[in-house]
């Protein structure tokens, strides 16, 4: 059910080149308009599907003398779900899958960040669906890092910026979220990063 959760979530990797742009420890926050987080699944072996959450919240700690110290904390709102058909998106929220009335927020708590490449990084974490929480790992890819392209021209994107993507893939029926899906939840997430100060 779930081809991407990503916002966030690979913010880490970034760290690896950070180090050479700034000093300090800083905090980016996720902008809204420029993150997504998509996941995918297979119908019962027939087709591939695929949904989003549109509401992510995200925070990244980094001090970029430390990468591997990183921290990510990523907030999802369950009830966000968008597949661009109501029905299945009622489903979807419904106590057949993720019952978002009873479990409204999807949340990811990095644990660690290996740093794999320049560009690229492990983040492991526990995501927790569903009210159940297991760990996972998240391969990142740093895809920006430093002042945004549009801060010349658009005062909203003056300061230090970190973009980056993120995926993984989870077993949806050990988060107690299940039926009628073959094989894992594959998740990929896209986000822009914008620094808190």
């Amino acid at each position: 059910m779930f081809r991407s959760f990503q916002t966030f979530l690979c913010a880490s990797a970034a760290a690896a080149l950070f180090a050479a742009g700034s000093a300090g420890a800083a905090q980016f926050k996720t902008d809204q308009g420029h993150t997504e987080v998509n996941f995918g699944w297979s119908h019962a072996g027939v087709s591939m599907q695929s949904a989003e959450f549109t509401v992510a919240d995200g925070t990244l700690d980094l001090d970029p003398e430390n990468p591997g110290e990183a921290k990510l904390n990523v907030t999802i709102k369950a009830d966000s779900l968008n597949s661009g058909f109501g029905p299945l998106d009622d489903h979807l929220k419904s106590k057949d899958f993720l019952e978002v009335e009873t479990y409204p927020e999807i949340t990811f708590t990095s644990t660690s960040v290996e740093v794999t490449g320049e560009k690229t990084a492990n983040v492991t974490g526990d995501l927790t669906i569903h009210g159940t929480t297991k760990p996972v790992t998240l391969a990142t890819e740093l895809t920006h890092i430093g002042p945004h392209p549009l801060g010349g021209v658009i005062d909203y994107y003056k300061g230090e910026w970190i973009a980056f993507t993120a995926e993984t893939e989870i077993d949806h029926m050990a988060f107690g979220v299940g039926g009628f899906s073959t094989g894992p939840i594959s998740i990929s997430i896209v986000t822009e990063m914008k620094s808190a100060e």
